[in-house]
């Protein structure tokens, strides 16, 4: 986490359907951060693991 070098590519970005406006070193920690909300129906309680992977990135970042 927190690299000097995206991790995803800009067609796995596309694929995924992330904004422009997320697309940072992180974004790879978005996609299955989001396809896990998208199979619980956006739950809060069922991507923590997810969520707090992605947040910690955000945050060294």
């Amino acid at each position: 986490m927190g690299g000097s070098a995206m991790q995803a590519t800009q067609k796995q970005l596309s694929e995924a359907k992330i904004d422009l406006a997320y697309r940072d070193f992180c974004a790879h920690l978005l996609i299955p951060l989001n396809e896990c909300r998208k199979r619980s129906y956006f739950l809060p309680w069922k991507c923590e693991h997810e969520r707090h992977v992605y947040e910690k990135c955000q945050y060294k970042e």
